[in-house]
């Protein structure tokens, strides 16, 4: 009887099969979906990645429940639909390598509902193409850049915060300033400006000391920061015990009573002050400004210098009090003061630095 011989394996199918052995165990998390879009490897790593098992998904199109808690396309969905016009729908951060080539890159905070917390991950998908150029199929990569990206976010709340007390800093405040005037200009709309003054606050570190002083900007902070509650809104430390509200599209009486709210709720904590020459409880001056930028107002100097002069107004007429800018010169002469600001003043050139 001849004896069988086992015929020699079809080159192809040993290098495929190597090929998927090879991803299987690479340390990268890889999966691939087929031209209809179901999962047909799931490596280890991607399962350690996600906490998804292979035998979960393999056979499937659930591959995005590993990633998001409501079904969108994963990136290899769009290389696979040859969809890169739907990119900037889903990816924030995203970059196309070529029409049907070469594939697509992006970068995205994932929810991964199996592990129950986030992940920040970069990710590639390209493109498998036969001999004749049709799509066999989309290989996906994962990179995760969790760590690298909430340390770059700390740098950057680090360049744009105050550290005492977590607020905007002036840096922040002159570049939103500036973004915002710039809107104005464009839409025709106003833009407010609070300038928020922590009255007698150099006699109330004095008589408290300064670790109580912190703690007393920390709270006034903190009910200034609550009542910056649109998107565009921007609450920030200027200087001191000095705080600013940049309120777009907002008039003057508005701002006043965001002030008015202000002022009554710093009032309502009962911050002991005592100090000889201040009153029982810590109070506030507020000057507002609100101003339509024209074609010529190339920066926003005219309505810093007007929420300035009202803030010294303000601290003229005896503190604890709110003084539009439109009504400075009513408000000195309601109570028979002949102190006006010159209105030709520059902020910072008033004596209300004083406090």
């Amino acid at each position: 009887m001849a004896k069988l011989t086992k015929a020699p394996a079809d080159p192809v199918d040993v290098a495929d099969s190597y090929a998927v052995r090879l991803m299987q165990h690479l340390v990268v998390p890889t999966f691939v979906i087929d031209p209809k879009r179901r999962v047909v490897i799931w490596n280890r790593a991607c399962e350690r990645l996600t906490g998804v098992a292979a035998s979960e998904v393999i056979g499937t199109s659930k591959h995005w429940q590993a990633f998001y808690e409501t079904k969108r396309p994963c990136l290899a969905d769009l290389v696979a639909l040859d969809r890169p016009e739907q990119l900037p729908e889903f990816y924030p951060e995203y970059a196309a390598r070529g029409h049907n080539g070469l594939g697509f890159s992006a970068e995205n905070w994932c929810r991964m509902p199996k592990l129950g917390n986030q992940l920040y991950l970069a990710i590639d998908a390209g493109p498998i193409h036969d001999e004749a150029g049709n799509l066999i199929a989309v290989v996906e990569t994962l990179r995760d850049l969790t760590d690298q990206k909430r340390a770059e976010t700390a740098l950057k709340e680090l360049a744009t915060k105050d550290g005492l007390t977590g607020l905007s800093n002036r840096r922040s405040f002159d570049q939103m300033l500036m973004s915002e005037w710039a809107r104005a200009q464009r839409t025709r709309k106003p833009l407010a400006l609070l300038f928020v003054d922590v009255d007698h606050f150099k006699l109330f570190n004095d008589h408290h000391g300064h670790q109580t002083g912190d703690e007393c900007l920390r709270a006034v902070a903190g009910v200034v920061s609550r009542h910056a509650v649109r998107p565009l809104d921007l609450a920030s430390r200027y200087g001191g015990e000095e705080f600013a509200l940049i309120l777009p599209e907002l008039n003057c009486d508005d701002a006043c009573a965001i002030a008015e709210q202000i002022r009554r709720a710093v009032l309502a904590l009962g911050i002991v002050h005592g100090a000889h020459g201040a009153g029982n409880h810590v109070t506030l001056s507020v000057g507002v400004a609100s101003h339509v930028p024209g074609e010529t107002d190339s920066a926003p100097d005219r309505l810093l210098s007007a929420a300035d002069q009202a803030l010294y107004a303000a601290k003229r007429l005896g503190r604890n009090r709110i003084v539009c800018s439109d009504r400075v010169l009513a408000e000195f002469a309601g109570l028979g003061r002949d102190d006006v600001p010159d209105s030709g003043q520059v902020p910072g050139s008033s004596p209300r630095k004083s406090a």
